[in-house]
């Protein structure tokens, strides 16, 4: 949505299932302006919140309506900072994001005295959102304000970014962290958060990669529901609950070329089969509001979409909850061209289903236009106007609408175990060779004298990445702090340079680097990008090490000391050199307020390294987009040496020539301290009828089983993954697809077998119609520790 300035414990859980599926379409519906006619499902009958539905809040709704006047009405329609109100947050903060500059110019004080100011962008702090909340509890009909907040991975005490997250594939863990940061939250008044961002990105050029869960779709929709489950509980009106705002609907992380805000182009069956399902998982979970997108797809922008907007989220999933446009998304539309003025905007904006404008100015312009001239019907306003109002009631705003308890203003002591070892599981171990016939993590007994090298090494403003919170840098601890103190408890020292700034072209501190790494026993490199480089508007065309860090690298690795690469980025980077010549890389991502202790617990083997990727490596930017579930082609590389320049048999064929196909580290991977084995992978069935299998409620049909080992000398967590190929069906499938996953914790020598539950979620393809089916197919499983696991098992599915 916005770039931010200074806001910018359970075991995990088996998941057997994706709720990826839509109900089987059996009528033909419309198609809207750059779309082809489809099937469409029936509409819901399933309502995924309850609560959002209940008749108890339907009748407040009812009553409240018919006593607003048009201004009020359409003051629930808008939403605002607080330009030109000086009130500041509890320790001084000025502002929670920075935005754009825009024309729009409103006193936001007078339109909540006047009831006419339905939600607040950003205003934070108990002392400010009050004095806005009172000043809208005295206007007429007493409509509380909702406060809404960029809180995208912590509050005041920060876990790791979204994309780091992920690479826990801990959902329990991230539903946790989640509703931690709710109880921060709503202490400064905040009720709704601007998250989760649940786009698929198979693009590490586009800089909002680090926001969401990665490229692929079943993992996306598990995050998806976690971040649902944390934020909003079991009961909105709960004191620590918020509603969730899942963004950014739809397919924005398909912006062409990886470059913020542009447009996106795909088939249906692409949009159903991969960019749709995180958002389906998010409604199903319950989520009270979606935010539109900035970016047009198939040629109409989101936030203009009947189809995205009414005819998937609504008719087809039943959302029963509001839309918010992005940030002044509706005023873009008349960049995208497809509006002439402020009125057609707002006109084909509101009718397709985005009720709340933020910070456009025109729904409250432009509204009583519209209705005069008849180019607007007062019961479209009336319904936008019922969805805000009824997740105000859920929320419990009208009971309670002022911040509740000791705001908190720092990061939490009791919040940090937590957040750390959130941070701890993100950690993905990329590359842990031998050095003189020992891995050189974790650090042994024997390293008394450690260098310390590289510009994110003490950086505490860069640990939070992009969308900090509301955090504050003194909580942040760094690696050199957490390594001194760790040194000083070993009897060892610990010597430091910075060597070069993150994005700089000197090199002046490049001595002061190679003398500390001489006379220490191992380099840990502490290097990547700044919190800066990702994030909204962080598109980057390049993804090597930025500035002079590569040549601070290899000089430092030509020292012939062991060293630890420690990659800190909101994205996948390039490390093909590294992957080449240094023993040890940890992608580390931003990794929050107790970035410094995870960090040490790892190094030195406190914690073994669990995360695994959540979106691939590439070996050259030209790779991208690169994500492991492709579709295959008519000439696919084979056994071909794809390392070598093609010559004969080995050129026509879908292929780089300078490059292979691959990725460097792939979806899935990620080492561990220990070793793990997969064996005895099978199915409990080799065929399936398919008039069992082709049912939307179909589920538990096949169970794949598998032994999981650990083969290594310590305890240690893998998260062994299922993938499934579809072969002989209508529509080509990719060559396999994320289909289950569990994180399991072994002793050394202990075994395990695995079981994952298959059903019409998992078997389902959609076709040439857009309808989710199941047909009469050969399907191969694959269980294992990444996306190229190889231990497999086949069945059918007959008619």
């Amino acid at each position: 949505m916005k770039r931010p300035a200074m806001f910018s414990l359970y075991p995990a859980v088996l998941l057997l299932s994706a709720a990826v599926a839509s109900v089987a379409a059996a009528s033909t519906a419309g198609a809207s302006p750059g779309q082809e006619p489809r099937l469409r499902s029936p509409s819901a009958t399933v309502l995924p919140n309850a609560q959002l539905a209940s008749p108890q809040i339907a009748r407040r709704v009812e009553a409240l309506l018919k006593q607003m006047t048009l201004d009020e009405k359409i003051g629930q329609l808008v939403q605002y900072n607080d330009q030109g109100f000086s009130a500041t947050t509890a320790d001084g903060d000025q502002a929670l994001a920075a935005n754009p500059e825009t024309k729009t110019r409103v006193d936001a004080m007078q339109l909540a005295r006047e009831g006419r100011l339905g939600s607040m962008l950003n205003v934070v702090g108990a002392e400010k959102t009050r004095a806005f909340q009172e000043a809208a509890m005295h206007s007429r009909l007493h409509i509380p304000i909702l406060f809404g907040a960029d809180v995208i991975h912590g509050y005041r005490t920060i876990y790791p970014v979204p994309l780091g997250l992920a690479a826990s594939w801990d959902t329990r863990l991230v539903e946790d962290v989640s509703h931690m940061s709710a109880t921060e939250a709503t202490t400064a008044g905040v009720k709704w958060f601007y998250s989760p961002m649940v786009d698929i990105s198979r693009d590490a050029r586009w800089g909002r990669s680090t926001e969401g869960a990665g490229e692929d779709p079943y993992l996306g929709s598990a995050m998806a529901r976690a971040y649902v489950r944390g934020y909003q509980g079991s009961d909105l009106s709960k004191p620590d609950s918020v509603a969730a705002s899942v963004k950014h609907f739809a397919a924005y992380g398909a912006a062409e070329a990886g470059r913020e805000y542009n447009t996106t182009d795909m088939s249906d069956i692409r949009l159903r089969q991969v960019y749709l399902p995180p958002y389906k998982a998010a409604v199903e979970a319950g989520a009270a509001t979606m935010m539109s997108s900035f970016n047009a797809l198939n040629g109409v922008p989101a936030t203009a979409s009947p189809y995205l907007m009414d005819e998937i989220l609504r008719k087809e999933w039943g959302f029963d909850g509001f839309v918010v446009s992005d940030y002044t998304a509706v005023m873009e539309l008349i960049n995208h061209g497809i509006a002439l003025d402020a009125a057609a905007a707002t006109e084909k904006a509101l009718k397709a289903g985005v009720e709340v404008d933020m910070m456009s100015h025109f729904y409250d312009t432009q509204i009583p236009k519209l209705l005069d001239e008849h180019r607007l019907s007062m019961a479209t306003v009336d319904e936008a106007v019922r969805r805000v109002l009824r997740v105000k009631f859920a929320l419990g705003l009208f009971e309670h609408p002022y911040a509740q308890g000791a705001e908190v203003t720092h990061a939490v002591p009791g919040h940090r175990p937590l957040v750390r070892r959130a941070a701890e599981e993100s950690f993905v171990l990329l590359r842990n060779a031998p050095v003189d016939g020992k891995a050189v993590l974790p650090l042994g007994e024997g390293v008394k004298s450690v260098a310390l090298i590289g510009p994110l090494a003490d950086a505490s403003n860069e640990m939070q990445g992009a969308w900090g919170g509301g955090a504050r840098t003194p909580d942040v601890v760094t690696l050199r702090q957490a390594l001194e103190r760790r040194m000083q408890q070993r009897g060892g020292h610990l010597l430091f340079a910075q060597g070069t700034d993150i994005d700089s072209d000197s090199a002046a501190g490049f001595d002061a680097a190679l003398q500390a790494a001489r006379q220490a026993d191992v380099v840990v490199m502490a290097l990547g990008e700044s919190s800066a480089m990702s994030g909204e508007a962080g598109s980057r065309a390049h993804l090597d090490l930025p500035g002079k860090q590569q040549q601070l690298l290899e000089q430092v690795a030509a020292t012939g000391k062991p060293v630890v690469l420690l990659v800190f980025s909101g994205r996948p980077l390039v490390l093909d050199w590294a992957a080449r010549h240094v023993p040890a890389i940890m992608a580390v991502w931003f990794p929050g307020t107790e970035a410094g202790n995870a960090l040490a617990n790892v190094l030195f083997g406190d914690v073994a390294p669990s995360g695994k990727l959540p979106m691939s490596f590439p070996r050259a930017v030209g790779q991208e987009p690169l994500y492991y579930n492709q579709f295959p082609t008519g000439r696919p590389p084979g056994a071909a040496d794809l390392s070598r320049p093609p010559a004969g048999d080995t050129r026509f064929i879908s292929r780089y020539i300078d490059v292979p196909n691959d990725a460097l580290f792939p979806f899935g991977y990620g080492l561990s301290y220990s070793s793990f084995a997969y064996s005895d992978v099978r199915v409990s069935r080799r065929a399936l009828p398919l008039a069992g299998a082709n049912r939307p409620d179909a589920r538990s049909l096949l169970t794949v089983t598998a032994t999981l080992t650990n083969t290594g000398k310590r305890e240690a967590t893998e998260v062994a993954q299922l993938y499934v190929r579809n072969l002989g069906a209508s529509v080509e499938q990719p060559v396999r697809s994320l289909k289950g996953f569990q994180r399991v914790t072994l002793a050394p020598g202990e075994s395990r077998q695995l079981r994952f539950e298959l059903g019409f979620p998992e078997l389902s393809f959609y076709d040439v119609r857009s309808r989710q089916i199941v047909e009469p197919t050969h399907y191969t499983v694959w269980v294992g520790g990444s996306s190229q696991a190889t231990q497999q098992a086949e069945f059918d599915v007959t008619r």
